[in-house]
């Protein structure tokens, strides 16, 4: 099957990325070095392309209620201009995918779906959407939608020297990107084009989101790298990407989510409303309701858990993690995530364990290429940026 190319391809290309095959799309792994990238978003600001990500516009009278049946969260709460990070689930509870959702009107909201998920989440919409009756649309707008993220201390600062960006004339006259709060949306104007501006990101640290159409987004693009070279902005690709958000604690779909994991084992049950209600006080029948309510109250199999490595060598992904350094241990978990953390100087990795290893301070041990590699169970997140 032919990759698909994000609207900035040929930016990329021009500005010497090294590019890889992502999720059927080739996407650029790096510019310079991942650790160069990596440390200019924890210290300064990085410049992302996201347009790989699916974006679904989920609309109608209905459209609260109804994704209020398809997905975990409470949506047809979440006030206009506002975000949530929610899941859908299959009726066993297994994750199909994480999801962000922005309320964009009263009766509008907008899907994004992880790009290895898309096409996925996009029937799952579809087809609980037929199933409903409500009044509802699901039409997907990914092709037609270009997503760039800047991410960092600095973020804001690149954001206000953005030549061309303005108030949007229908959007709050009271809000600007200074005063946007995290997860949250603001419709602006780039050049005269529509651009939802979001305070979201996958970094751990400040940022926002630009969705634009796919026609302007090299102009944003350019634009963004332009207003962030005095600020430290450089362009950084999905490997600084992977790092940020292992640092940050936050799960990738294929690796701490997936279909065989709910939402609680990934430690993230508080996305689960069990208390949503619709219309006439009763509760929401979601997919997954039965299944997550029984997983709620249940003893936990397993516990995903942040692991520091005492040594040099980063766990990795699929490897086993056991219950001391000795031969003989026995295997308590394997890791779903590894690497050196180029913040804190030394390795991390998060790892499904079973229950009685799980707490923090515990010491294993994680079979690195034949080797057992001493470990110690600590709180998640790594890191968390300064207030």
């Amino acid at each position: 099957m032919t990759e698909q190319h994000s609207p900035l391809h040929d930016e990329h290309v021009a500005l010497g990325a090294a590019l890889t095959a992502f999720a059927g799309w080739q996407m650029p792994l790096r510019y310079t070095s991942d650790l160069a990238e990596h440390t200019a978003v924890r210290t300064a600001a990085g410049l992302f392309d996201l347009s790989h990500m699916g974006e679904i516009e989920v609309t109608g009278q209905d459209a609260g209620a109804y994704l209020d049946r398809a997905l975990v969260g409470n949506l047809s709460g979440l006030r206009v201009l506002g975000a949530r990070y929610t899941m859908v689930v299959q009726e066993d509870g297994g994750v199909i995918d994480d999801l962000v959702v922005y309320r964009t009107g009263e009766t509008t909201y907008l899907v994004v779906a992880n790009a290895s998920n898309h096409a996925v989440v996009l029937a799952e919409l579809r087809d609980r959407a037929a199933a409903t009756g409500l009044d509802v649309q699901v039409e997907d707008r990914s092709a037609a939608t270009g997503l760039v993220a800047v991410q960092g201390p600095h973020a804001l600062a690149v954001v206000e020297a953005l030549p061309g960006l303005a108030p949007d004339p229908d959007g709050p006259a009271d809000v600007t990107p200074a005063t946007l709060r995290y997860y949250a949306c603001l419709p602006m104007r780039f050049e005269g084009r529509p651009v939802l501006v979001a305070r979201t990101g996958y970094t751990g640290e400040d940022g926002f989101e630009f969705f634009v159409d796919a026609d302007g987004t090299p102009a944003l693009w350019r634009a963004l790298l332009a207003a962030g070279a005095d600020h430290g902005l450089v362009p950084a690709g999905l490997s600084a990407r992977d790092s940020l958000r292992l640092e940050a604690g936050m799960p990738l779909y294929g690796n701490e989510l997936d279909r065989t994991t709910t939402p609680h084992d990934a430690g993230l049950g508080r996305v689960v409303r069990l208390d949503k209600v619709d219309a006439d006080g009763e509760p929401v029948p979601f997919v997954g309701r039965d299944a997550l309510a029984a997983r709620a109250h249940s003893a936990p199999a397993r516990v995903l858990v942040g692991l520091q490595g005492l040594g040099r060598r980063a766990a990795r992904h699929g490897y086993a993690v056991h219950a001391s350094t000795q031969p003989d241990a026995p295997v308590v978990g394997t890791v779903t995530s590894g690497a050196p953390s180029p913040t804190l100087g030394h390795p991390v990795a998060m790892a499904y364990v079973t229950p009685e290893v799980s707490a923090e301070g515990t010491e294993l041990a994680v079979d690195v290429r034949g080797r057992r590699e001493p470990v110690r169970v600590v709180a998640l997140p790594f890191y968390r940026r300064p207030r």
